[in-house]
């Protein structure tokens, strides 16, 4: 198994998780850019965001729930929280296996750079 994520989900690799379910691995992002900077990774190797069909529809609703979730825990909900699912390497995905980053605790400005 060659991918990164999939070792650390099956717990090849050591991660600081902050949350685990039969569906997804959350995990503290190792190179944060925020002070809240967690990564929800699904259990099922999923390429990218291109790569989800219609069977991944609860899956990804969940790691939504879990990443608002996430913030709430953490005292972030009300002040606010950004989302992303990078797709492909124009876009800065450099893992090629899905993954929501959830980032709060800074000002994020509009439009991304």
């Amino acid at each position: 198994m060659s991918c990164l994520f999939c070792r650390i989900v099956s717990g090849e690799i050591a991660a600081t998780k902050v949350h685990e379910d039969e569906r997804m691995v959350p995990f503290a992002d190792v190179n944060p850019q925020a002070p809240m900077h967690v990564l929800i990774v699904p259990r099922e190797h999923i390429a990218s965001l291109n790569d989800v069909t219609e069977a991944h529809d609860e899956l990804v609703g969940a790691m939504l729930r879990r990443a608002a979730a996430l913030a709430r825990e953490r005292g972030y909900a009300d002040r606010g929280f950004r989302t992303v699912f990078n797709c492909q390497a124009g876009a800065g995905q450099t893992v090629f296996h899905l993954h929501l980053h959830v980032l709060a605790g800074r000002t994020f400005n509009w439009p991304p750079g």
